[in-house]
């Protein structure tokens, strides 16, 4: 989704795009129905967008993608969810940490002047974000002392999953090659990403999971107590934050993005506003907690506002309008045939 609206933007401002992906995403999810060929076809239409199908881990593909060099590259190619990571460590790791050391070294020997944007995540923090000190709400947890979690935050000593490995590896080559090479290097480490043409699945995705549970009567099953709380970022506003970097003076950065402390929602929160959107109650099921699930994860913005000059636009209602508007317009892909698609079933987050 996120690599989707990324190349729809950048051939909006009448940029040449070239998009490398093996479709492999429905397949991770064990998802029937063609979602990431949708955004596939969906980006046909744009003429100045070359889609390449290929795979990050082979060198020979990626160096296809880049061609004689590029100006930009947007490193959205990854396996973005924990419970398979944890089932499947080897395509994990094979994704997200080979996959990114080969794209970095295809860029270094291709186009090293070119800038690279780096897809992180707020799980290379993993467990030491629970170190920090909760209030519990009658609906959510709160960060007791703090407003967010910023990028000085230690990423060792602590569990963090396969998953979290993984794109930890990823982030800390994509600053290597900014330190030894001379890349420019932006390292996004994303919070809670969502938007229009999001396939969410229980395990990576939720709002739009969640959103197209509630409308067609998929199950949902909330993990732990529902009080958990993320910040949430629309994805127009988080490609405007690469836009600041990329022309940016900037030569190598992290930074923490979501939505932050005015941005956030507790599952039990969220699932309020659906039944308050829908006109109709969402019956839930509860199961154990699931392993390195932060309590609490929001995004401390003070340094990407101070050095790019960005700020979430999207407040979480309008984005969360968006999104059941584009999966209500395009129920074919959620709705098995003979499904009632004004029912609600019972609930998995």
């Amino acid at each position: 989704m996120v690599g989707s609206h990324t190349a729809e933007y950048y051939a909006q401002k009448r940029n040449d795009v070239v998009i490398l992906d093996n479709l492999m995403r429905s397949q991770l999810f064990a998802y029937d129905k063609a979602s990431v060929e949708y955004n596939w076809n969906y980006l046909a239409d744009f003429k100045n967008i070359k889609r390449i199908r290929g795979d990050v881990r082979n060198e020979k593909d990626v160096l296809c993608a880049l061609g004689d060099g590029v100006d930009v590259i947007v490193h959205t190619a990854g396996q973005p969810g924990v419970g398979f990571s944890i089932d499947n460590p080897s395509e994990d790791y094979s994704i997200n940490a080979q996959g990114t050391f080969t794209v970095l070294e295809c860029v270094r020997k291709v186009c090293p002047k070119a800038t690279f944007v780096y897809c992180s995540t707020n799980k290379v923090y993993g467990e030491n974000v629970s170190t920090v000190a909760l209030k519990e709400q009658t609906k959510r947890y709160e960060f007791d002392r703090i407003s967010g979690i910023a990028e000085t935050m230690s990423i060792d000593r602590c569990g963090h999953t396969p998953y979290g490995i993984s794109k930890l590896m990823g982030d800390l080559y994509a600053q290597e090659y900014a330190y030894s090479y001379g890349l420019k290097v932006g390292v996004f480490r994303m919070s809670c990403i969502y938007g229009t043409r999001q396939f969410g699945f229980e395990d990576q995705g939720w709002i739009a999971w969640f959103i197209i549970a509630a409308l067609f009567g998929k199950p949902i099953t909330i993990y732990g107590d529902g009080k958990q709380v993320r910040d949430v970022l629309y994805v127009g506003d988080l490609i405007q934050a690469y836009d600041k970097f990329i022309n940016s003076d900037i030569k190598s950065a992290v930074f923490n993005v979501g939505g932050g402390a005015a941005n956030t929602l507790s599952l039990l929160e969220f699932v309020d506003i659906l039944e308050e959107m829908l006109g109709k109650k969402i019956p839930l099921r509860f199961a154990d907690w699931r392993l390195s699930d932060q309590k609490v994860y929001i995004s401390d913005l003070s340094k990407i506002t101070s050095e790019l000059s960005w700020c979430p636009q999207v407040g979480v209602r309008e984005g969360i309008e968006k999104v059941k508007n584009w999966v209500s317009a395009h129920k074919d892909f959620f709705v098995c045939e003979g499904t009632p698609v004004t029912a609600v079933g019972s609930t998995q987050k």
